[in-house]
Parts: structure tokens; sequence; C-alpha cells
């Protein structure tokens, strides 16, 4: 955590003026970040600088980042970049007394991302953090807090369906580097899903292995995945199952976790029925006699003599999210105050991913401890095959 500075607010250094950037920019300026004033914006497309510089009048504008961050202009940096640059600029804030928030997710690969936190564990006295929104979701936050109390007792099983990001091919074929080995670094688990991917071991803890069905270019013309199903080992017979896909055009959002003594079902990350047991499951069973399972079987019990519901319902207005962890991000800067998300916390829903992709590369059960080396091996086979992009290390 940082040490509090004697200022009242954080000089924050944009880095890419796209449509999160932009964003941001653009919330700071409307003042729903109260702690926080634009620094300086970077970009090195010069038409977005141009852009910037016309939504922005009288903000500094840089066309190279490591520019910005030895003008004295900015206090901190938040880096709206490809996925690949977020370990770079973070180590280059860090390295620079400045503050680093990183986008989702903190990099394409655990080994880049552990680079990233190592050396962010050097630098004890400046702020890094991650931007995960969805932790700043009241409805999230609750669910979270409900099972870390054990209200719902020991976790059993978790199901998560989300299918609400439906991409259609213009979407892809709108960059070079988008959907790209080389220059994303994956499809749906490092673009859209990572959010969920955080919340669910945030949640429901992180797993000891999975074993992943991943289709690439399966209903996309994309050399990345357009649609995952993924099994985890939580261990001691508790099991999860993860889906997602950008091919549906409805869509689907519907998050279950089933615990011995109670059960969550979100829908749509908008609303949540909780459900508590009197007892642990296994009681009630061992409780029950042949009377009781005649009257159940004949509709004839009484459901509250066994459990209880509670529904929760929280509105969450666009931009709120991200414009609190932009917030809290200042506080912490400026006292100290708790961050909602560290960013060493970016490893898990990397790690993850990776774990899905090795599981479905090999074709077998992988460890969450799996080997780095060979995953980026292997994610280094097929950036070699596009042939547009440099090999990782």
């Amino acid at each position: 955590m940082s040490e509090p500075q004697a200022q009242s607010k954080v000089r924050i250094g944009i880095v890419g003026f796209g449509n999160q950037g932009g964003a941001y920019a653009g919330f700071i300026a409307e003042g729903l970040v109260p702690s926080m004033t634009i620094g300086a914006i970077c970009d090195i497309d010069p038409e977005k600088r141009a852009k910037a510089e016309a939504a922005h009048p009288g903000v500094q504008i840089f066309d190279d980042y490591e520019t910005m961050l030895d003008s004295g202009a900015v206090d901190a940096v938040v880096t709206c970049v490809p996925h690949y640059l977020h370990p770079e600029m973070g180590i280059a804030a860090l390295g620079r007394d400045i503050h680093a928030l990183v986008e989702k997710p903190a990099g394409v690969y655990s080994k880049q991302v552990r680079e990233l936190n190592e050396f962010a564990a050097t630098k004890p006295d400046v702020t890094f953090a991650i931007m995960f929104n969805q932790r700043n979701n009241p409805l999230y936050q609750k669910i979270k807090q409900i099972v870390d109390a054990g209200e719902i007792g020991a976790l059993r099983r978790s199901n998560w369906i989300i299918t609400t990001w439906w991409r259609p091919q213009a979407y892809y074929d709108s960059s070079a580097w988008r959907a790209t080995w080389g220059g994303e670094g994956g499809g749906v688990l490092v673009n859209q899903a990572p959010h969920q991917l955080d919340l669910w071991q945030w949640i429901c803890g992180v797993p000891k292995s999975v074993f992943a069905k991943v289709a690439y270019g399966f209903r996309r013309d994309i050399a990345v995945e357009d649609e995952v199903t993924v099994v985890v080992d939580y261990g001691d017979g508790a099991t999860g199952v993860f889906v997602t896909a950008t091919h549906d055009l409805v869509g689907t959002d519907r998050f279950e976790i089933h615990g011995d003594s109670g059960k969550i079902v979100v829908e749509g990350s908008h609303t949540a029925t909780v459900t508590r047991l009197v007892k642990p499951e296994q009681q009630i069973s061992d409780e029950m006699d042949a009377a009781g399972v005649a009257n159940m079987f004949r509709g004839q019990h009484d459901p509250s003599q066994y459990y209880s519901t509670e529904k929760l319902e929280f509105e969450s207005v666009w931009g709120g999210q991200h414009a609190g962890v932009l917030e809290n991000f200042a506080q912490n800067i400026l006292t100290g105050a708790p961050l909602l998300a560290p960013g060493s916390d970016g490893m898990q829903g990397v790690r993850l991913a990776n774990a899905i992709h090795l599981s479905s590369w090999l074709g077998r059960e992988v460890s969450l401890d799996f080997d780095e080396d060979e995953f980026v091996a292997e994610l280094n086979s097929r950036i070699e095959a596009e042939g547009k992009f440099a090999l990782r290390e």
C-alpha cells in the first residue's frame, strides 16, 4: 500500500486513447472521479492524439509513454493498451515511482505477470492496482460476503454460463492485432471474459486443476477461441463449470454457487436468489425418515422447515463501477484506503485462462501449477504459425 500523499488530487496519465482510455478521460472530466485529474494522455496514433487534444484542451498529449512518465506531468498511469503491453508499462511506471493501474487482464501469460508482480513487490510504497471493475459491483460484493461468511456452507459446485459477448465478424476484422495469438494473445478468455474469470475465483476460490474443451475459429474467421467449456476441480469433491462464447446472439449470464448449506443463483449480473438451509443438506438427508420421503413425493412437506429464500437486486449504473475503481485507486494513493483490486490479484485470472488454453492444446487435465515455460512454448508455436508477430519469452 502506498504512503498517503500531501495533495488533493492524483494526476493520472492515460496510456491509450481508444474506447477505454477515452471513457476514463470522460469520467474524470465529468467529475465522476473526484480525487483524480487528467495529467496527460498518450497514444501512438496521430488521429487519436488529435481527438484527445480536441476533447481535453489544455491536457498534455504525448506520443511515447516513457516520455510521458519522465515529464513530471503525472503521478499515476492507467494502461489502456493491448494486453501484452500491460506488464511492460506497469514495470516502467513503478520503476519511476509512478503509481500503476493496469487494465484487465494483467498480461497474456502468467510468466510475464509474475515478473510484474515480483517487481511491484520491490516497490511497496507505490500503488499497484488492476481494473477489475466488477469487484465494485455491489451485487458481487454481497455474494462474496455471503460465501466468505459461510452462510451457504462449504462449496460443492459452481456453474457460470456467460455467453453475452456476441461479436460479429466485422469486430474481429477491425484491427490486424485483434483475435490473434501474437497481437491479442487469445480470444474470449483474454478479451471479454477476464472479469468473470476473476470473479469466479475471487468468490469460489482458485481451483486445483482444469479440463477444457475449446473451439478455435468455431463460428468466426479467427485463429483464437470463440467457444469455451471448462470443468474445474476444487478438491474435496467440489467441481465447477465455466461456459463462454462470442457467437450467441441472445446470450445467457447465469452464475450458480452450490454449498452444502445453501445456494446462490445470479441472473444477468443483476439479481440473485439466495437459499439458506436450516441445517447442512447431509444432516437433513440423514434425519428424514420414510414418512418424510413419502410426504415429499406427495408434495405435502413444508419447504420453510428446510430452507429460507432471499432475493437480492442492485442497480449498477454504466461507468459507475469503472469510475469507482479509479476513485479507489486515487484514494489509496492519497489516504491509504484499501484497494478493491490489488494489482497482484491479476495473476489468478491469467493463470486460470492459461491453464484452460493449455488443457485444450494438450488434450488433458492441467494443474493450476502448470509449467509456465511449456505454456509459452505452446503459445509461441501458434504465434509462429501466424507469421506476423514476434515470439514471446
